[in-house]
């Protein structure tokens, strides 16, 4: 598609801007390994009511994927960006009356309002990585903006775990033998932690949005059918006849799943064996490093040393060991193989895409649309998981794991290739 927009600013400062964005996309998603652990104790939840952190947040991706694209084809790329950061200032925006009268139920409003608008910035936001510049060169500006996202992730529950998490260790020995006025307004002082960080994003994104509304970023051509250039025509006439999608989209919702797991669980599970919130509340971080290094190490060897369905058959397999060992072993152990899951995922997403996309031709554009809705996926695996937690126990609820990791690997062995014809196989 490159070449295929206006006048428009230099595609050095284009990338920037749209990593800045990448940036928020990582820092607002990984808010959520925080906010499980604070608003179990400010809102006196259960595991599974404190897992519809993930499902709120997640689930706007199956909802809105389609209507986002419907949102884009009437305003525009850059206006429906500059749209999507509005969206989410104002579900952030939410979290104040939500605070103040400590409120479960608005606090997941505005989780879901701020997927609603990331889900409308994802669809926008990853077709100028194709266009700012050579499409031989993509894969390295798409490696640039997993950066921007995983740095993100690493920062953004060391910030907000600072602010709110401060002094919960105390709080949550004590509250039990707090008379109730006093755990009302102990709980209340708890809650309200989260409002002056909240209204900062909040000023950010609006910032933001008013920047990429008066920028020169290029307009994406959206007349053009998207058929991926080079792709083989096809002689069928429905998207449900590529297997390979239909099973790629299942193994990505699986894939987002155990990923927002290893990711919003390790804090809670972490206090589970006994380990203080204080120290806890870096985990997450703990578990993004290692997606980082694994998306640095995938960046050097693919595809130089290997290919990205061998990448995917070995991140599947590290994912199985990794849960296993969490399962088996023992306390501070046990997390570090939970937080070892991030290098196991780091390079799923990156594999099942182009294995899934292949060969759709003219359909590769609802295909996208279906990989895109794929991401609830992060919505329904952890709050199955929150209902294992109390069904049995943090750890044992680490099995819901097994299952997907060896679905993924199916996929990577036999399932990429079902329904293809032979030329099309990889």
């Amino acid at each position: 598609m490159e070449g295929n927009y206006s006048k428009a600013a230099s595609p050095g400062k284009a990338i920037i801007i749209i990593g800045i964005l990448f940036f928020i996309f990582g820092f607002v998603t990984w808010l959520g390994s925080v906010l499980i652990p604070y608003l179990r104790i400010a809102c006196e939840l259960t595991n599974l009511e404190a897992y519809l952190v993930t499902f709120a947040f997640y689930i706007s991706y199956l909802v809105m994927a389609l209507p986002a694209a419907g949102i884009l084809k009437f305003t525009g790329f850059k206006k429906g960006m500059a749209a999507g950061l509005l969206i989410m200032a104002a579900g952030t925006l939410m979290f104040i009356p939500a605070a103040l009268s400590r409120t479960y139920g608005l606090f997941l409003a505005g989780l879901f309002v701020q997927g609603t608008g990331l889900s409308i910035l994802q669809t926008a936001s990853n077709p100028y990585i194709t266009i700012l510049g050579p499409r031989e060169s993509a894969a390295k500006r798409i490696s640039i903006m997993g950066i921007c996202n995983g740095v993100a992730g690493i920062i953004a529950p060391i910030v907000l775990g600072m602010v709110v998490l401060q002094d919960a260790d105390a709080l949550q020995g004590s509250i039990a033998a707090m008379g109730p006025e006093v755990r009302q307004a102990a709980l209340d002082a708890l809650a309200h932690k989260v409002i002056m960080p909240y209204s900062v994003m909040a000023v950010v994104l609006i910032l933001l949005a008013i920047t990429i509304y008066f920028s020169s970023l290029p307009e994406v051509d959206t007349g053009e059918e998207d058929s991926a250039g080079g792709e083989p025509a096809t002689v069928k006439n429905s998207i449900f006849q590529f297997s390979h999608l239909l099973l790629g989209v299942v193994a990505l919702f699986l894939y987002v799943g155990v990923e927002v797991v290893a990711g919003d669980t390790i804090i809670s599970y972490g206090a589970s064996m006994g380990i203080v919130l204080s120290t806890a509340k870096f985990f997450t971080s703990f578990t993004l490093s290692g997606m980082l290094l694994g998306y640095m190490i995938g960046i050097i060897c693919i595809p130089r040393y290997i290919s990205q369905r061998q990448a995917l058959i070995v991140s599947s397999f590290l994912g199985i060991a990794f849960a296993i060992a969490a399962l088996f072993l023992q306390s501070v152990v046990s997390v570090f193989f939970i937080a070892m899951l991030g290098v196991a995922n780091s390079l799923m997403w990156p594999s099942i895409w182009p294995l899934a996309i292949h060969g759709l031709g003219k359909f590769t554009r609802i295909g996208s649309s279906m990989l895109v809705m794929a991401i609830g996926g992060g919505a329904v695996i952890p709050l199955l998981y929150g209902h294992f937690a109390d069904a049995w126990s943090p750890r044992q609820a680490y099995w819901i794991l097994v299952p997907c990791y060896l679905f993924i690997a199916f996929y990577a062995l036999r399932g990429y290739r079902a329904g293809m014809p032979a030329r099309g196989k990889a």
